[in-house]
């Protein structure tokens, strides 16, 4: 097993809270897709019960999250999100708790696992239904720019589902020149009519220069630095990894939500986190 003391990298992991001692690193065959690249960091979820709290932790609350969601996000719940079967698990379920309708969980890699570029891979089938909107996401870890954290210090959507529009699977970001609430997001769309069937690759490439996302071998999305500045670019400081499903909310829930589909569940086959060869 390697640790991160035999990388070289180029300015990747400088804000990892856990450093290299919880690496979790395992060694995986290389495709050619990855010839440029040297994992630094990965959760292959190879154990069972609640997910490794030295690099995940909860966002908790039933507060609808600036979306209007209908969820509570609890925190070491195994019910909502556990490892089993050399899978982790994210659980949404119809079940009352403070005054929510549903439960589910949102794990983020916060003040653990923090990343400034890189490659980042994750394998996961998604839920489906009428009121489902899983994501692969990223936020800023620090509060760098402007006044405000959202949409200031960035946004990065590597995958977003909603479940009436199955097999529509969408990748965006947004800061506070380009955000979804004034329509400038930069935004695209690539479609899979088995995302809730089968395992798919979720792909963020991360370059000073560029963000790409890349869905199995389909590179589909890309938003560049324009040179103007942090309200465009405030893509250049580290980003933490959230996982979880929402239910219902602005977008979730634009055409209801169906109590008939619950339990629903987003299965991860790994995460993984690779930096630049150089």
């Amino acid at each position: 097993m390697k640790t991160c003391n035999t990388f070289a990298i180029i300015c990747l992991m400088v804000l990892s809270v856990a450093a290299c001692k919880n690496a979790g690193i395992r060694n995986v065959e290389v495709s050619s897709a990855l010839k440029d690249w040297e994992m630094v960091w990965s959760d292959e979820f190879e154990y069972t019960g609640l997910p490794d709290s030295t690099s995940w932790a909860y966002d908790v609350g039933g507060h609808g999250w600036g979306n209007q969601e209908k969820q509570y996000y609890t925190g070491g719940r195994i019910e909502n999100a556990r490892v089993e079967n050399g899978m982790l698990i994210i659980e949404a379920r119809k079940e009352t708790w403070d005054s929510n309708s549903y439960t589910s969980a949102r794990l983020v890699t916060r003040d653990k696992k923090e990343w400034l570029y890189g490659r980042f891979e994750i394998r996961a089938k998604l839920p489906r239904g009428t009121g489902t909107w899983p994501a692969i996401w990223m936020l800023a870890a620090a509060h760098s720019y402007g006044e405000g954290y959202w949409p200031h210090n960035g946004e990065i959507d590597i995958m977003e589902h909603v479940g009436f529009n199955q097999g529509s699977v969408h990748a965006s970001t947004h800061s506070l020149k380009y955000f979804w609430q004034i329509g400038t997001q930069r935004t695209d769309t690539i479609i899979s009519p088995d995302v809730s069937d089968a395992f798919h690759n979720y792909i963020l490439e991360w370059y000073p220069e560029k963000l790409q996302v890349i869905m199995d071998d389909s590179l589909y999305f890309t938003s560049l630095n324009d040179g103007t500045g942090w309200e465009a670019w405030p893509f250049d400081k580290p980003f933490y990894l959230i996982l979880n499903i929402a239910v219902g909310g602005a977008w979730g829930g634009q055409k209801g939500v169906d109590d008939s589909v619950w339990p629903q569940r987003m299965e991860v086959d790994y995460v993984r986190v690779y930096g630049r060869r150089i």
